[in-house]
């Protein structure tokens, strides 16, 4: 089992065949950033998936950000 960064991210072998899974649960990471790509709103997202907290959704979400902005300054 792997984490990631500190991120409540798992990637294991026995969970969901080492997809990153947000941790303790078997949803996958990218389940959020596809819904919120489809509109859902972070507010349906977490009712839709209630085993992955807001702080772990918020979390990912503001990693993805300043890994944006560490690739916008390296530029």
């Amino acid at each position: 089992m792997t984490t990631i960064d500190g991120l409540p991210i798992t990637v294991d072998l026995e969970i969901m065949s080492g997809t990153p899974v947000f941790t303790g649960t078997r949803v996958p990471v990218s389940a959020l950033l596809e819904n919120l790509e489809a509109g859902v709103s972070l507010d349906e997202f977490l009712e839709n998936f209630p085993t992955v907290t807001r702080d772990q959704a918020i979390s990912v979400l503001e990693h993805f950000r300043t890994s944006l902005n560490d690739i916008s300054l390296a530029a």
